[in-house]
């Protein structure tokens, strides 16, 4: 072959090489492994929460203010609303009035609401309440400058019955078994003197067994009894005088003789009097009902005395607001408004109010522990 026609073949095939190696399909590198993305994890809802309590004393949450019902709900209710109004006015707390319909329904209510109720209770209901739910006391009652008060055992005046034994197997009428003076404490005195009443008449409160006694639907009934006031308003006799001993006679708690036959109610039906003398036990309740109440139904006998009612709170109430209301109260018990509430005769007539202390109702206790006295159910 021609050297030269050698020369120029071989060049195109190099040529041509060089062309179809630059058309190839290039060589694709492996793909770089990755991690998947991340995903953030699903977050549970937040659980609902309940909304805060409405505060104690607010409108929302207003403090209950106890009266064990030992008279007229009716009287309780419009003079309790008397003091919840002052109270409110001094503290700015809301205040809710409220009867339960026993002695062992005001207790039961102060220990399921621990926080929240203040109650004005008898010493047999503050001690059995400090015993279930540690209620505690704060002030105790003053009467016309008594601490103490009485039950006293009553009768029609023409009755034969004359002396406590002479109650053997007669019909007994009383408020409540809650209640200290009208039940607890004569019940006491009756099997310590081995009397053993007849049939027992529960009549709803301290009105309702004075009537009973009045009617003669009972031979004899026991209520609260607090010291006449003398024509010129001061009590028969002075709490110096029954401790020191001095008061040993029936006539001695009594208003003279001479001048039951002039009972009647004032003009304005507020006050039971006897020419001036002032009649303040549960008789005077119902003057109104029964003008002649003081001539037809007369005290047979009067107990050892008592301490008297309480103001007590609720095992877990607030300190602070206690405070408040104490103060309050104090401050409430110096205005005439007092008289139109529980300062009322026709209320619980607490003419002031005292510091107590939760020992002054040990003896209360006791008596009830000796007798074993439990709640109704």
């Amino acid at each position: 072959m021609n050297k030269r026609l050698y020369f120029v073949l071989l060049t195109l095939i190099v040529t041509a090489s060089m062309i179809l190696s630059a058309c190839a399909p290039a060589a694709t590198e492996a793909p770089v492994a990755t991690e998947a993305p991340m995903t953030e994890a699903p977050t549970e809802a937040p659980a609902p929460t309940e909304p805060p309590m409405p505060a104690i004393g607010s409108p929302e949450h207003p403090i209950k203010v106890l009266f064990v019902p030992s008279v007229d709900a009716n009287i309780i209710v419009s003079g309790g609303e008397v003091m919840a109004a002052a109270l409110n006015e001094a503290t700015g707390l809301t205040f809710e009035v409220t009867v339960p319909t026993s002695y062992a329904a005001t207790i039961e209510e102060m220990c399921a609401s621990p926080a929240d109720t203040m109650a004005f209770i008898p010493g047999l209901g503050y001690a059995i309440a400090s015993q279930l739910c540690g209620v505690d006391v704060a002030f105790k009652a003053i009467r016309f400058g008594y601490p103490v008060y009485w039950a006293e055992y009553i009768v029609a005046r023409d009755s034969d019955i004359q002396s406590l034994a002479d109650l053997e197997g007669k019909t007994w009428g009383y408020g409540d078994q809650g209640s200290t003076s009208g039940y607890m404490v004569p019940a006491v005195e009756l099997a310590e003197a081995g009397i053993t009443p007849g049939e027992q008449v529960q009549t709803g409160g301290h009105n309702q067994t004075v009537t009973a006694v009045y009617n003669g639907e009972v031979d004899f009934g026991t209520v609260f009894y607090s010291v006449p006031l003398s024509p010129e308003g001061a009590p028969i006799f002075t709490y110096d005088d029954f401790v020191a001993g001095k008061i040993t006679s029936l006539e001695q708690y009594e208003i003279p003789a001479e001048v039951i036959p002039n009972c009647a109610p004032d003009a304005e039906g507020k006050k039971l009097l006897c020419d001036g003398y002032r009649v303040l036990d549960a008789r005077a309740n119902i003057r109104t009902e029964a003008p002649d109440v003081m001539q037809k139904v007369r005290i047979l006998a009067v107990s050892a005395a008592i301490p008297n009612d309480t103001l007590s709170f609720g095992p877990e109430f607030p300190a602070e607001i206690r405070t408040q209301i104490e103060d309050a109260l104090v401050a409430f018990a110096g205005t005439e408004a007092w008289g139109t509430s529980i300062g009322s005769a026709d209320f619980y007539g607490w003419s002031g109010i005292a510091p107590a202390t939760d020992a002054e109702y040990d003896m209360v206790r006791a008596m009830v522990e000796a007798t074993g006295y439990k709640l109704p159910e």
